[in-house]
Parts: C-alpha cells; sequence; structure tokens
C-alpha cells in the first residue's frame, strides 16, 4: 500500500513536467513565483548533464563505451598506445564529457536564441519558457543520443576551444557574482551591527576577513611548495608572485580614505574574498602545466613503458582536488544566478535581472493565494519579465562549458590521440583572474573617475 502511495505521489510530482506552465497540477510543488520554478528547473536540467558526465568517467561505464562508433581505435582497428598512466577507456570518458556537454550547450543555445526580446508573459514564447517541461526534456535527451553519433575527426579539438573561451567568460560571471555576495554580506551585517547596536557582527566581519586572508596565505605558500622547484618551474613563481602583489594592492586599494568616502560599504571583505577566488584560479591554472615537475596533479610517467588502451586496468584520477573545488563553486555559483536578484543595480543591469521583487498588486495577491491553494506556481510576469530569458540560458550555455573543461581538467585530446595539459588553459585561468582583479578594481575607483554617475 504504501509503495502504491508513493507511485501515486511520483506521478503527481512527473505531471508538473507536460503542463503550460509549471507545477499546474500538483501539491508537491511550492507556491512561488513562475520566473524562480522556472530558472530552478533549466538549472536542474543543467545538473542532470553534469551528473551524466560524472558518470561517463567511471571506469566501468567507460568500458562500455567501446560499442559506440568512435571508440579508440585507428582505422586499421590496432588499439591505439597511450603513454603514461592515461588508457583509452578514459579518453573515451572524455570525449563522453564533451559530447554531453555539447549536447546541453546546444540545448539551451536554442532557448537563448528563442526567446530574444521576450519582454512579458504575454508573449507566446513565455509559454515556452515556463512550460512544456516533458517536451523540453525529450528535445534535451535527443540532442544528447544524437551528440554521441556526431563522427570523431575534428570535433573534440574545435569543440576544447569553444569550451576555452566559454569557461574564461563563465570564470568572470562567477567573479561578478562573487563581488556582488561580498558587498551584499558586508552591508547587511554592517547593517545589523547599526540597528542591533551590537559588536557581534563586526567581529563577525573581522574573522571571517582574517579567515579568508589566512586561507589565501596558505593557498600561496602550498602552490610555491608544491608547484614550483628552486631551479625551475619559472611561469608558476611568476603567476603566484604576479597575483599575490596584485592581490595586495586591490586590498590596499578597498580601503584608501577616498574610496571609502565614495563608497562607505567597501572594505576588506570584499577583497578578502576576491583574493581567495583568485588563489583558487591562481592554483587551478597550475594544476593545468603541462610539465611534470611543475605539477603533481599529472599522470606520472612510466619511463619507457606504455599503457596499451583497453577496458580493463583503469589507473587514471581524474577527480583531482582543484577539479572538486571548482565543481562545488559552478554549483553554488549556478544556483545563485537560477534564485537570487542582486541589491546592486549595476549587477542587475549586467546579469540582465531585475533590483528586486516589486510589489504585488491586489490581483497579484489574488492569484498567489489561488496558487497557494492548488499548490502551483503563480504568473508574476504579466507586467514585464523579472530577468532575460535570453541571458540566462546564455548563462547556461557557459556554464555548460565551463563544467565541461572543469570535468575534463581543461585536458586536449593531441594528435597522438592522448589528453595532453596545455598552456593554453593555464593562460586563459590565469587572464581570468587577471580579468576579475581589474574588474573589482574598477568597481572600487569608478565612483570616483564616474562622479556624475550613480553607483549607490
Amino acid at each position: 500500500m504504501g509503495a502504491c502511495l508513493g507511485a501515486c505521489s511520483l506521478l503527481s510530482c512527473a505531471s508538473c513536467l507536460c503542463g503550460s506552465a509549471p507545477c499546474i497540477l500538483c501539491s508537491c510543488c511550492p507556491a512561488s513565483r513562475n520566473s524562480t520554478v522556472s530558472r530552478l528547473i533549466f538549472t536542474f536540467f543543467l545538473f542532470l548533464g553534469v551528473l551524466v558526465s560524472i558518470i561517463m568517467l567511471s571506469p566501468g561505464v567507460e568500458s562500455q563505451l567501446y560499442k559506440l562508433p568512435w571508440v579508440c581505435e585507428e582505422g586499421s582497428g590496432i588499439p591505439t598506445v597511450l603513454q603514461g598512466h592515461i588508457d583509452c577507456g578514459s579518453l573515451l570518458g572524455y570525449r563522453a564529457v564533451y559530447r554531453m556537454c555539447f549536447a546541453t550547450a546546444a540545448f539551451f543555445f536554442f532557448f537563448t536564441l528563442l526567446m530574444l526580446c521576450v519582454s512579458s508573459s504575454r508573449d507566446p514564447r513565455a509559454a515556452i519558457q515556463n512550460g512544456f517541461w516533458f517536451f523540453k526534456f525529450l528535445i534535451l535527451v535527443g540532442l544528447t543520443v544524437g551528440a554521441f553519433y556526431i563522427p570523431d575527426g575534428s570535433f573534440t579539438n574545435i569543440w576544447f576551444y569553444f569550451g576555452v573561451v566559454g569557461s574564461f567568460l563563465f570564470i568572470l560571471i562567477q567573479l561578478v557574482l562573487l563581488i556582488d555576495f561580498a558587498h551584499s554580506w558586508n552591508q547587511r551585517w554592517l547593517g545589523k551591527a547599526e540597528e542591533c547596536d551590537s559588536r557581534a557582527w563586526y567581529a563577525g566581519l573581522f574573522f571571517f576577513t582574517l579567515l579568508f586572508y589566512l586561507l589565501s596565505i596558505a593557498a600561496v605558500a602550498l602552490m610555491f611548495m608544491y608547484y614550483t622547484e628552486p631551479s625551475g618551474c619559472h611561469e608558476g613563481k611568476v603567476f603566484i608572485s604576479l597575483n599575490l602583489t596584485f592581490c595586495v594592492c586591490v586590498s590596499i586599494a578597498a580601503v584608501l580614505p577616498k574610496v571609502q568616502d565614495a563608497q562607505p560599504n567597501s572594505g576588506l571583505l570584499q577583497a578578502s574574498v576576491i583574493t581567495l577566488y583568485t588563489m583558487f584560479v591562481t592554483w587551478s591554472a597550475l594544476s593545468s602545466v603541462p610539465e611534470q615537475k611543475c605539477n603533481p596533479h599529472l599522470p606520472t610517467q612510466l619511463g619507457n613503458k606504455t599503457v596499451v588502451a583497453g577496458p580493463e586496468g583503469y589507473e587514471t584520477q581524474w577527480w583531482d582536488a582543484p577539479s572538486i573545488v571548482g565543481l562545488i563553486i559552478f554549483l553554488l555559483c549556478t544556483l545563485f544566478i537560477s534564485l537570487r536578484s542582486s541589491d546592486h543595480r549595476q549587477v542587475n543591469s549586467l546579469m540582465q535581472t531585475e533590483e528586486c521583487p516589486p510589489m504585488l498588486d491586489a490581483t497579484q495577491q489574488q492569484q498567489q493565494q489561488v496558487a497557494a491553494c492548488e499548490g502551483r506556481a503563480f504568473d508574476n510576469e504579466q507586467d514585464g519579465v523579472t530577468y532575460s530569458y535570453s541571458f540566462f540560458h546564455f548563462c547556461l550555455v557557459l556554464a555548460s562549458l565551463h563544467v565541461m573543461m572543469t570535468l575534463t581538467n581543461w585536458y586536449k585530446p593531441g594528435e597522438t590521440r592522448k589528453m595532453v595539459s596545455t598552456w593554453t588553459a593555464v593562460w586563459v585561468k590565469i587572464c581570468a583572474s587577471w580579468a576579475g582583479l581589474l574588474l573589482y578594481l574598477w568597481t572600487l575607483v569608478a565612483p570616483l573617475l564616474l562622479r556624475n554617475r550613480d553607483f549607490s
């Protein structure tokens, strides 16, 4: 009996996928805004693709991928021989991730084009954005199946460069979100301290600021210890030293008297968050250096020995620490995009979202009460959309490309059919860290340079 009730409950929840608006039939979904529910479901589609990609990297699944037409064999049918620990089955796992992320990126890019210039829920395309989830899921499944039958050829190499560009842009988006989060955090805790007349909030801000700076200093020490050598690895030394210097400069700039006068809420908390994130991006860049002595994450070479590609004997290690941390940050930032609008007008202008949820009129409040009784989402975009549908999907396109590079450790299929680290990945990440620091510095000095504009 319990199993039957559970099955009925699941079926009632599944009926949400078939409606013309989110959750029009089921009481299992909360009465929330249409715009929020739609973004969450699209984000769930992306996370589903990420989960499938992770599964594709497991050795058991990789051994089954030999049955697909793009197995790792040359035209003569002789298995490819790869140097080091990276065997052909793992290369197949990487190819599977490339194809899965190609499907999700194509899915969201289609909606990016379809949803251009949608201004309110009265536009017929808004019904497609906020409903027909079952058919959207079928489209995503169809794209995924089709992607797995793309002839190998130059697809993986070309798609690698798409991933590089998309990941660079998404790293910048992550930094914008972190800057906005740190500003909002600092502003709210300072407001609480003034309202409650309590020093506990100031102590909390001091504690987290000190913690982030200590973690950053520890990261610098560990990077010098494990990613450099006294007689070599000069690039790594330069990258670490430069980023450390830049972080010190922006931290000093954040507390300059003129900056404080123009932005009273600016402070070391924001600078410490940016410093810690910059150290993470630097760490991620150093983990992509294609030199064994400067990168402990590279597979250990076995001298002159070779490993024959095959479904047995997996010795690869894809889940290094930078990839795991990067995946966690990716998940948090993607949810942040889906759930939250910023308190700052400039960020909302950049991210194409509303500044804050508008107050509901009497008719909308009545719709909300009816939706609460029926357990469904209500339409809050009749007068205007609360976020740019097209830009939201474009962010998910970039997120698909970024997670593809994260899951594959930024490895590129080489001409010898082995996964190789490249300096391209290193420079992309380092340049992204520099661009992020420059962007944060601009948020500090812009009110001083552009006095006629409102930066409140």
